[in-house]
């Protein structure tokens, strides 16, 4: 018994632990993955350097985007933080 109740306030942390930091990172990874698997030519996106850049091709593990009429660069979809939202 008294084993037990030694052990009782470890398994508490660690169910503390679970539900406030990896549930957490879980879920958002979960929905990292999601957004990038929908993604499609035309979306606007948010680089992890901030910039705001047009989806012109989907590859498998690469993006064809728009930087400007004129520019158009390969990126990883490692490399894309969000999607852009306008606002108006």
């Amino acid at each position: 018994m008294e084993i037990i109740s030694q052990l009782l306030p470890f398994v508490f942390l660690i169910a503390i632990m679970y539900f406030v930091i990896i549930r957490p990172q879980q879920k958002e990874a979960k929905a990292k993955k999601e957004m990038l698997e929908s993604l499609k030519k035309g979306d606007k996106v948010i680089t992890s350097g901030g910039f705001i850049v047009v989806i012109h091709k989907v590859e498998e593990k690469f993006l064809s985007v728009k930087m400007n009429d004129d520019v158009i660069v390969k990126i990883t979809k490692d490399s894309i933080a969000k999607k852009y939202e306008d606002e108006a």
